[in-house]
Formats: C-alpha cells, sequence, structure tokens
C-alpha cells in the first residue's frame, strides 16, 4: 500500500473546551478554520426523531429516548421552555450528569473531525483551579479530555485557558498581560510577562452564575435569562426589570474578579512586572453590550488598590475564539523545527 503524503497538510490542531461552547481551530491555505457547537445536550421521546430529521438537528438515539445535542438542543429548550443539560457544570465535567462522558465524546467528534495525521498534536483548554472553591481540582477534567482525543487518535495536550489567549491576544507588546477569559461556568485569569506565567486562577462564577442569580431573583429560568443576554442587552443603559438585574449581577463579577486578583497577586506573583502592561477580555459572557465599558468603569474605582500599572483595557479581537486560535499556536509549534 502506498503511503499517504502528508507534506503539504498543515499539522495540529486544537479545541477550547468550555461550558457553553466547544470551538475548535486549525490552520488552513487560507487562513484559519473554526469550527462551533453549544455544549449542551436535551432529552427528547422517541416520538420526536422525524423532526429532528427534517430539521436537521444531531442526536444520540438510545432505547427509550433521544438525545439532541448541540445548538438545537439549546433552541428547542427555549422554544419549550425546557433546561437544558450540561456535560459541563462550573467549566468542569459535571458529577451529576451520568451521560456526560459519552456526550462529550460525541460533541468534540462532531466539531473537531478526525486527525489529519496519525497521532496529530490537539491542544486542549483546561482551567485553573477554582480558588473560591478549594475543594475542586481539574485532575479527573483533564483526564477526561486526554482519554477522550486519545481513543479519537490525537496526541492530546492539556493548557491553561487564559494563558491561550496571552497567545493569541498580546504579541504586540510581546506576550505580556493580564487576560481574563469570561466564560458560561468560570472566569479565567492569567498574568504572563514576556510569555511567561506570572499566576493563572479562576473563580467559579461568570455567565451561568449570572443566569441562575437573575432567574432566581426574578422567578424566571435559567435559558430564558441567556436567550435574553444573547439577544442584546446594553449594560450601561439597561431597559426593563430583567435587563437591570442582569447588569446587576454582570457588575458585582467584575468585582469579585478584580478583588480576587489583587488578592492572589500579593500572595503569589513571584514576577516583577517592569511597565504597564493590558488587560485582555473574552470569552462569550464578555460579549454583553455595554460589557467593556462596565468593566473599565468597576476597573477605575478599584485602580488606586491594583498592583499593576495597566496601559489599556481592551476586548480580544474575537472573544468566542480567541482561546482556540491561542491553543493551536501551541498545537502548530509542537511540528516546528
Amino acid at each position: 500500500m502506498t503511503k499517504k503524503d502528508t507534506s503539504n497538510i498543515v499539522k495540529g490542531c486544537a479545541i477550547d473546551i468550555g461550558t457553553m461552547n466547544l470551538v475548535s481551530a486549525r490552520r488552513t491555505g487560507s487562513g484559519i478554520s473554526i469550527r462551533r457547537m453549544r455544549d449542551v445536550f436535551l432529552d427528547l421521546p422517541k416520538e420526536s426523531k422525524k423532526m429532528l430529521k427534517l430539521s436537521g438537528a444531531e442526536f444520540i438515539e438510545r432505547e427509550s429516548d433521544l438525545i439532541v445535542i448541540g445548538d438545537a438542543a439549546m433552541e428547542i429548550a427555549s422554544i419549550y421552555n425546557k433546561e437544558v443539560r450540561r456535560p459541563l457544570s462550573s467549566g468542569l465535567v459535571s458529577p451529576g450528569e451520568m451521560e456526560a462522558v459519552s456526550v462529550l465524546g460525541t460533541l468534540i467528534g462532531s466539531v473537531l473531525g478526525k486527525p489529519l495525521v496519525e497521532n496529530e498534536a490537539c491542544y486542549f483548554s483546561v482551567p485553573a483551579d477554582p480558588i473560591d472553591h478549594p475543594d475542586r481540582d481539574v485532575i479527573y477534567h483533564t483526564g477526561i479530555f486526554e482519554k477522550i482525543l486519545t481513543e479519537m487518535g490525537f496526541t492530546a495536550y492539556a493548557s491553561n485557558e487564559a494563558m491561550a489567549i496571552i497567545y493569541s491576544e498580546t504579541s504586540k507588546e510581546q506576550f505580556s498581560g493580564i487576560s481574563c477569559s469570561f466564560g458560561s461556568g468560570m472566569v479565567n485569569v492569567a498574568l504572563a510577562v514576556s510569555a511567561m506565567e506570572g499566576i493563572t486562577f479562576s473563580v467559579a462564577r461568570s455567565g451561568d452564575w449570572i443566569d441562575r442569580g437573575v432567574a432566581k431573583s426574578l422567578g424566571s429560568t435559567q435559558s430564558r435569562i441567556c436567550s435574553l443576554k444573547e439577544k442584546g442587552v446594553d449594560l450601561m443603559n439597561p431597559k426593563g426589570r430583567e435587563e437591570e438585574a442582569i447588569s446587576f449581577y454582570y457588575k458585582n463579577l467584575i468585582e469579585y474578579v478584580i478583588k480576587h486578583f489583587v488578592a492572589q497577586f500579593k500572595q503569589r506573583c513571584q514576577l516583577a512586572v517592569p511597565k504597564a502592561i493590558p488587560i485582555i477580555v473574552s470569552g462569550g459572557t464578555s460579549m454583553a453590550g455595554g460589557f467593556l465599558e462596565l468593566f473599565q468603569t468597576v476597573f477605575k474605582k478599584h485602580q488606586r488598590k491594583f498592583p499593576v500599572e495597566i496601559s489599556e483595557i481592551r476586548a480580544a479581537g474575537d472573544p468566542l475564539n480567541s482561546v482556540a486560535q491561542g491553543l493551536l499556536v501551541q498545537a502548530m509549534q509542537e511540528y516546528e523545527d
């Protein structure tokens, strides 16, 4: 059998594994190819099979029911006022979802595809241990994804989520900055100087925490609040009771992150920061209207006590995809001489 010529293949791929979204990245001849899928699923009765086939929704068929995966699950849940199920909870593999691992395997296979070469390098995102939940760690979480990717034929490399943003967003600052990845389950934070990691940490609050808090305060559902956020909310000029509540929770979350950064820097950082560096905000939760302005306003209030001089606060160029792009930078380096 003739051996396949792989010399022209751009090797190395990446997947950002988030509580709400899975995002894969590959380099192609024309640029970077990004694929995204919702990291959610929903149980439906067997009778729904024809409807799902007609709509083109992806699903897993079981003996007694169907599991709809990805974006279709979110859309159906919103229509019928149901709550989707999450294979990840607060940024980590959900201990309460028995189907989580099998569903994750299907989701990752759908968004990432197969290796282009044998044992292709695949970098995947992992959060830092959450400092506000010291009883939780990322060991099992990391092991599960290493196993899934290895069984798919990849060589799996775990990489910190917030450091990936440093690689994708701060090249003009020689990879120095503070990155804040506002996902659904966690906020991940990293400080780097010349690509050297100073501190990394996460807090177990972010978009889901906002949705839960607002839903509980107003007697609504998480799915409705999430849908409202994604349709468009101006955090600096909220309209109505629901948007006002969302704005309150966003402000509290930003303050929570800033206060924890100050404490972690004082306790753990061994690197000198010789000049002003940027803060980069990224992630789906940071895409609400007015988020950057709200972050800047809250930061100004705490700036006097902040331990690092900040040059600017800016949004990532591609907030949903910046982690995957930073992971791809690392994956491709595996094939450089």
